[in-house]
């Protein structure tokens, strides 16, 4: 990220609240790295809150953020994207069309690709397994059925509830995807019983009178 990018960034996320952000001065910038330079920034020019800088946070940390569409998505059911999950709603866009586009294509092998290892799956009955690579393919079937490749094809990130410090999930806790070391976010709970009581909560809504079946959480 460059030094008028790291400028431009503080600037406009932080204009209204925080007008001293722009300029920043060489005093702060110094000769430190572009991402170091940009935590400095925010350190020394801030709001206390530390709430407020989320974005600023996980964008010093990336090499080409997203940086509007990241302001328009962060929040979501439960908080700020950022601030629950520590990477950007753009991560998680990224993530969530990628399992779409493979549930949609019946492509086993890139489903695979964007699930985290071990696996925590939890059948029909309640039943928790922590599964490995290999046993994650040879319960393929059972894990993603069609029930649960159904949802893949529907996931949306405005129907996507975060939960701080502990991941984002969909339909009730269904599906769990949670960010890996390298900021990726990947899928590590499936949860049939979960989308078993999505589905019927959502009959009962319908069959009151409330709206279509419910698509989120």
């Amino acid at each position: 990220m460059t030094l008028s990018r790291i400028r431009t960034t503080c600037t406009i996320l932080l204009a209204a609240p925080l007008a001293a952000c722009s300029p920043v001065t060489e005093e702060v910038v110094g000769d430190d790295p572009p991402s170091e330079q940009l935590l400095r920034a925010v350190e020394a020019q801030a709001e206390p809150d530390p709430g407020d800088n989320c974005l600023l946070m996980v964008w010093s940390e990336q090499d080409d953020p997203d940086i509007e569409f990241d302001k328009q998505h962060d929040a979501v059911k439960g908080g700020a994207i950022s601030c629950a999950t520590g990477t950007s709603p753009s991560q998680f866009e990224a993530a969530i069309s990628a399992l779409r586009d493979a549930a949609r294509s019946g492509d086993r092998a890139r489903i695979l690709e964007q699930v985290g290892i071990p696996l925590l799956y939890i059948d029909d009955a309640g039943n928790r397994h922590e599964l490995t690579e290999t046993q994650i393919d040879t319960l393929f079937d059972d894990i993603f059925d069609e029930r649960m490749l159904d949802l893949l094809q529907r996931l949306d990130l405005s129907q996507m509830t975060v939960e701080k410090d502990q991941g984002a999930f969909f339909e009730l806790g269904s599906l769990w995807l949670v960010v890996d070391d390298s900021g990726q976010p990947k899928v590590m709970t499936v949860n049939n019983q979960a989308l078993e009581e999505a589905a019927l909560a959502a009959r009962n809504q319908a069959e009151r009178g409330q709206g279509e079946a419910l698509e989120g959480s």
